[in-house]
């Protein structure tokens, strides 16, 4: 029996690796290309492997742009963006979770009911509202529709709802108010939630494209995913540069990835009262 779950377990993890390969080949293969010569890369042969590290690609990448300006204004806007996001989502997610007063109910499917609005739509009202307060070319411009997501509301609530009512009553027994358990017993305990919001939220403000190009028209706010396409018209067919700087851009959201996992499993680990 033991050797059939052993079987089982080791036949489970070679698929998810098979898959975790198929998903990540076309990151890797970026990589690799960056690293080609063009000679390599426009030929019909299959090239997968780069003869040597051909270094040229990243140096042309980082003088034909200031990619690490863009990179710069990237990070501002999906840093601050996300910060402001799981506070407006948590606070929106502990009254919906713990609260209760009139039109609770109709007010949580309205929120939940933006989500089906697609964010397209509302690209060009957005421009002349933001266009409207002064904002353009501003990083408040870039950002302000990035501060509220009625998904992020909705996972936050969920796992605030696994909360035993109880603990929240204990504690204002206790003398504590509704700030002071949302700020030292609610939010210390709801890591890996608030982990998962800011992952996806500063990975999916990182990699948008047409929003802060919409909202600047100087090079000096350009975010980092303008660097690509102005790479891509200006080296034409130097797809080698055009990857290399795919590959700069990209550190960024694997490093927070990276970090904010340790966070999530220490959540996951770390003991908690729920009901």
């Amino acid at each position: 029996m033991n050797k059939k779950k052993a079987f089982r377990s080791g036949l489970y993890q070679v698929i998810c690796l098979i898959l975790g390969l198929v998903v990540i080949s076309p990151i890797i293969y970026c990589v690799l290309v960056s690293f080609m010569e063009p000679s390599e890369i426009l030929t019909k042969d299959l090239h997968i492997m780069p003869n040597y590290i051909y270094l040229v690609n990243y140096i042309k990448a980082v003088t034909k742009t200031d990619i690490f300006r863009f990179m710069f204004n990237s990070f501002v806007v999906a840093f601050v963006s996300s910060v402001v996001r799981l506070i407006t989502a948590s606070c929106a997610a502990y009254s919906f979770a713990f609260f209760e007063y009139p039109g609770k109910k109709l007010l949580f499917y309205l929120t939940i009911g933006t989500m089906i609005i697609p964010a397209d739509v509302l690209v060009v009202q957005n421009y002349f509202t933001v266009a409207g307060m002064n904002l353009i070319n501003t990083y408040t411009g870039m950002m302000v529709t990035f501060f509220v997501s009625a998904m992020n509301v909705f996972v936050i609530r969920q796992y605030f709802m696994s909360y035993s009512k109880s603990l929240k009553e204990a504690a204002l027994m206790d003398g504590c108010g509704n700030f002071l358990f949302f700020i030292k017993i609610l939010l210390p305990t709801t890591t890996p939630a608030l982990a998962t919001v800011f992952i996806s939220s500063f990975v999916g403000t990182w990699n948008t494209y047409l929003w802060p190009l919409i909202v600047t028209n100087v090079n000096e706010m350009r975010t980092a995913q303008v660097a690509i396409t102005m790479l891509n018209t200006e080296a034409s067919s130097d797809y080698g540069v055009v990857m290399a700087a795919a590959t700069i851009i990209l550190v960024p959201s694997i490093l927070v990835f990276i970090l904010f996992q340790r966070k999530i499993v220490g959540g996951l680990m770390s003991g908690s009262v729920k009901g």
